[in-house]
């Protein structure tokens, strides 16, 4: 680094020389071992007095070494259960405690380097604070906590300062996408509903919005003609919503974007992954290949393209109830009713003829995992209350005490069975569960099976079902109309009876 030909006061100069001594020292560092001192350096930066041009080439070569932490720290950020240890969100509190200096050191910076002095251009540090910030929510979405208070205001602030200079379409400096792309790459992460997806469905999610071409258009009307259209407003502290879903306010001024183009290629990518392709002649992450990740492009294409309106009012409650988690305990608990299986109690919130919002009381929670199926158990008098088989749609954890779920209703009972393929019975049965009709929701018979069971729909399949006697029927596997990590749900179409 060189530095200015204005003097520099001794301890400035001494100040200079020790965080280039520590940077060269730790040059081959990437763990959060270096996070401690990263703090330190940044404080040690802070309080040193000296021109805006030497402070900004010495947040550069911090910001280098931040970018580099995190990156090693997110692809642990996948394994974690729910709620997040103690332990790890120590050590999250860490790098968000980094991101946040270098988001208000550059900020700083962008007051001087935007006042009418010759300054070097603010669009590196305009890009560098908005890059800290989308870490920021992405770590949010990774750790199913809610957005930081303020992180979007400041998104939008800096987005609107990059417009105003029309700074927004510059490639950094690295030659990659910028600001347009940056602001894009978030919106779009956010509008796919991040809650509602496992840590490692969600780094699929940001590496195939960031290899992919499409960037959203911003505007002052809804686009014509667009069947997806979403909207922020710049003066609030949210993200972008479906504009089906919820309104602007009428004193705002919102931006509008569409979304129907990247969610026709998610859908014709799914389409081609489902004739034979693989992920590497898509270009796409290797990820994409597995039935979670397809499932994944499955949910995308439709969260993207048919953003879908709330169809019933969701009533607030407050009662307690059990919760069975897990094909295997929930087809051990149909099978025969007081099987002891491992439950956990909860507390219902709010509910509605889609699902339930609840929050844990107490019981383990250690294998918890977006995309499970659970039973749901009221808490009463009765001994025979029904259990109603449900979906993990999303997860919020504010600490590791507090867990909060939302529920998809699949059905209001199920029925453990067991499924053989002809011409594979020596591979054995597959447990799994019937799940009746349930009009308008549900409107034929399901089949929810363990992912990779079922290698094709249309193929006859055996089930039995262990009653009061043995009942023997063969049917057929529709269409696959749930996919995630941990199940698969196919309508149930031919059948032919018999005891």
């Amino acid at each position: 680094m060189t530095v200015s030909s204005a003097p520099l006061s001794p301890a400035t100069e001494a100040n200079i020389k020790s965080i280039l001594a520590w940077l060269a020292m730790t040059r081959d560092h990437s763990g959060s071992d270096d996070a401690e001192q990263l703090h330190r350096q940044l404080l040690k930066l802070r309080g040193t007095p000296m021109p805006i041009a030497e402070r900004c080439k010495l947040l550069d070569l911090l910001y280098d070494r931040v970018e580099r932490l995190v990156k090693a720290e997110l692809p642990g950020f996948q394994k974690m259960a729910l709620p997040v240890a103690n332990k790890m969100r120590l050590r999250i509190k860490r790098i968000v405690g980094l991101l946040e200096i270098m988001t208000q050191d550059y900020s700083i910076a962008l007051t001087e380097l935007l006042g009418p002095a010759d300054n070097d251009s603010p669009h590196n540090a305009l890009l560098r604070a908005m890059q800290c910030i989308t870490w920021q929510i992405k770590i949010d979405h990774l750790v199913a906590a809610p957005t930081g208070v303020g992180l979007w205001r400041q998104l939008h602030a800096l987005f609107r300062t990059a417009r105003r200079h029309r700074l927004e379409t510059l490639p950094d400096p690295r030659g990659n996408a910028g600001i347009a792309r940056l602001y894009s790459d978030i919106l779009l992460a956010t509008i796919a509903q991040p809650a509602s997806f496992s840590a490692s469905e969600l780094e699929f999610i940001n590496d195939y919005i960031e290899g992919s071409p499409f960037c959203v258009e911003l505007s002052d009307t809804p686009p014509i003609g667009a069947e997806a259209v979403f909207w922020i407003d710049l003066e609030r502290d949210i993200g972008a919503h479906a504009l089906i879903r919820r309104l602007p306010a009428a004193e705002s001024q919102p931006l509008y974007f569409a979304c129907d183009a990247i969610a026709t290629e998610a859908r014709r990518q799914l389409d081609e992954l489902e004739r034979g392709a693989s992920a590497a002649d898509l270009k796409l992450p290797p990820f994409a290949e597995t039935r979670a990740g397809r499932g994944v492009l499955r949910r995308l294409a439709d969260g993207w393209g048919k953003p879908a309106r709330r169809r019933f009012p969701r009533r607030r409650q407050a009662y307690r109830a059990n919760l069975c988690l897990g094909l295997d305990s929930l087809w051990r608990l149909m099978r025969h009713v007081g099987n002891p299986v491992p439950l956990s109690e909860w507390m219902v919130t709010n509910e509605s003829p889609e699902g339930y919002a609840l929050m844990h009381v107490g019981g383990d929670t250690d294998n918890l995992r977006i995309g499970d199926v659970v039973a749901v158990q009221a808490i009463d008098e009765r001994h025979d209350a029904p259990w109603h088989i449900c979906l993990i749609r999303w997860a919020i954890s504010e600490n590791p005490e507090h867990i909060e779920l939302g529920l998809q209703l699949l059905a209001p009972r199920a029925i453990a069975a067991e499924i053989a393929q002809p011409g594979e019975l020596d591979a054995g049965c597959v447990a799994v569960l019937i799940l009746p009709e349930t009009p308008p929701l549900r409107p034929s018979e399901s089949l929810l099976t363990p992912p990779g069971k079922i290698e094709r729909t249309g193929a006859p399949l055996i089930l039995l079902v262990e009653r009061d006697n043995l009942l023997i029927r063969e049917i057929r596997a529709g269409n696959l109309d749930g996919q995630t990590g941990s199940i698969e749900l196919f309508s149930v179409v031919a059948r032919d009876d018999s005891v």
